[in-house]
């Protein structure tokens, strides 16, 4: 076996993989799953740069859920999210309505990013380092922080593009 400490590398990276992988499934349960399937996959295959490596698994079991959804024309999201109102209805509507509608906001800003920006935005969202950022999204280590930069500035349009128009539609 490798010199790897599986336990410090599950210690310290779990939290930062399920918040990525959150922000792709917008599931939380689910997002825990993937991360659970990535580390299993890593200590099959033991490689040799372990956390980017789960990323990179986490990445791609995401894309893999994204398509499974479509194609059953099922998202998990839309139904926990369903529940989750009929349930903030009795509890305290205008609080649970508004913290749901900005996370919906903030989902369709996502969105409309290119694939590129969102997965840089995600990836420095979860810890990740230019470096790792860099190999994961196949960029030079420069080029990142302005990916990065580009990338907010394009976010922060959108999610603001996203209020006006629910302001508008009030």
């Amino acid at each position: 076996m490798s010199g790897i400490d599986w336990n410090d590398l599950y210690r310290t990276t779990f939290p930062e993989l399920v918040r990525f992988l959150h922000r792709k499934v917008w599931d939380a349960e689910r997002a825990r799953d993937l991360a659970q399937e990535a580390f299993v996959r890593a200590l099959q295959h033991e490689p040799r740069r372990p956390r980017a490596w789960l990323f990179q698994v986490a990445a791609n079991l995401a894309r893999d859920e994204a398509r499974t959804v479509i194609r059953r024309k099922k998202h998990l999201v839309l139904l926990k999210t369903e529940a989750e109102s009929q349930e903030a209805a009795s509890s305290d509507p205008s609080g649970e309505l508004a913290e749901q509608e900005r996370w919906a906001r903030v989902r369709r800003a996502l969105d409309t990013l290119s694939e590129k920006d969102r997965e840089a935005l995600l990836l420095w969202d979860a810890g990740q380092n230019y470096t790792e950022i860099a190999n994961q999204l196949d960029l030079a280590v420069g080029a990142v922080g302005t990916t990065l930069a580009r990338a907010r500035k394009r976010l922060a349009k959108a999610y603001s593009e996203g209020e006006k128009t629910n302001v508008a539609r009030r």
